[in-house]
């Protein structure tokens, strides 16, 4: 008997009048990981479309692959530097002693492998966590389970420190999951974007262990700065001497989050999104000329005393969680403008905000994960106003 047929089989049992039927949304689940929906429109008026809802959550899901890959390379790299002159310690050095492999920074397989080793328990623990609440979640209110918490999920791991304690990502995954998107109503009515609200929870809670010097490379004893924090504390020519050029902030061989680092990685994914026109290329052009015209503005008017806004928007581009961000939460569609004026708005606003965050407020050298929360938070208002400017539009042209 094939799995197809299993499925058909006990199917019945999870429909209404079943035995099963409360465990419905497990069932339904469980089948979308495997087969494409069968369901399909009944009355009128029908949308025929490929595009899916488990389509759009896969392809989202493939464009962030370069971002993991790199991620991995890049932690595992990150932490073999450090080991040199800390030494190696913990069940992870144990494991790639006893394959032989060793902790060479030259070699990306060493890379690859200790970078896994950091990000895949981060990954099941956020899966299992999450999973379990949003299972609980579908089936308390007897609708299926959304794919839409694979892509958060994915989202959520790759914006962490590769130091994050699995309980704190057990604490960020559970509120951005049921604070974030539960408590609206589920995938596809939540305002805010869960991964970034998961993460904004571990921000403000734990500080210390989120936005410390010590946090970006998992070795104790270590300690060293993002290029953000060496800009706003010693200026853009101090850069150098930490060992940080543009080129490495582009190809993301720079300390900072797992999967964010990276530029070109993050640009792939972008071209993947905007080819299966999965991203809205207004979202991401809007933001872009924000954040560069009013970085240029800042270049312009200058300070004595904030070395900040000599930052000129290219270093801007690859610096941060940006990239990273314009790819894969800028161009969110739910919790962003669904007007196409509301799209060039919303990511204008955003581009302008993380420049204003990094440059003016000396607390937050990151800025892209708060200015999207800002973002999220203005995107319905944006699309009332620009709804109703068309509204007194069409109506004076018909008067």
């Amino acid at each position: 008997m094939g799995l197809r047929q299993v499925f058909d089989r006990i199917e019945p049992h999870f429909h209404k009048g079943g035995k099963l039927q409360k465990y419905y949304s497990i069932y339904e689940m469980v089948e979308s990981l495997v087969y494409t929906p069968k369901t399909v429109t009944t009355v009128a008026p029908h949308a025929r479309s490929y595009i899916d809802m488990k389509r759009i959550m896969t392809y989202v899901v493939i464009a962030t692959i370069p971002c993991i890959l790199f991620g991995l390379y890049n932690t595992g790299l990150q932490t073999n530097l450090a080991i040199a002159d800390h030494g190696a310690s913990g069940w992870r050095a144990a494991i790639i002693d006893g394959l032989g492999i060793g902790f060479n920074p030259a070699n990306p397989l060493a890379n690859m492998l200790h970078g896994l080793l950091y990000w895949l328990p981060i990954y099941i623990v956020t899966l299992a966590v999450g999973g379990i609440f949003e299972v609980i979640f579908a089936v308390v209110r007897g609708h299926e389970v959304n794919e839409g918490f694979l892509v958060s999920s994915m989202l959520f791991t790759l914006i962490l420190p590769a130091s994050t304690p699995l309980w704190q990502v057990a604490l960020g995954i559970t509120f951005g999951v049921v604070i974030g998107k539960e408590v609206f109503g589920g995938t596809g009515k939540n305002f805010l974007n869960p991964a970034l609200v998961g993460r904004a929870f571990l921000y403000f809670a734990y500080p210390a262990q989120m936005s410390g010097d010590s946090v970006w490379v998992p070795v104790d004893g270590y300690t060293g700065a993002t290029a953000l924090a060496v800009g706003a504390s010693e200026g853009m020519a101090a850069l150098p001497q930490h060992g940080i050029t543009w080129m490495d902030a582009f190809i993301g061989t720079i300390q900072g989050c797992i999967g964010e680092t990276s530029t070109i990685a993050a640009l792939i994914g972008l071209a993947f999104l905007l080819i299966t026109k999965i991203a809205n290329w207004r979202l991401v052009a809007g933001c872009l000329l924000g954040m560069i015209g009013f970085a240029s503005l800042l270049n312009v008017i200058g300070s004595d005393s904030n070395p900040m806004f000599a930052m000129p928007w290219y270093w801007h581009l690859v610096v941060g969680g940006y990239a990273f961000g314009l790819v894969f939460m800028v161009t969110e569609p739910v919790s962003a403008s669904h007007t196409n004026t509301g799209r060039w708005i919303y990511g204008a606003l955003i581009g302008f905000m993380v420049v204003m965050i990094r440059v003016i407020n000396p607390a937050f050298p990151e800025g892209m994960m708060l200015a999207i929360l800002f973002g999220n938070v203005f995107a319905p208002l944006i699309d009332y106003f620009v709804v109703q400017a068309n509204i007194k539009r069409r109506a004076k042209r018909n008067a």
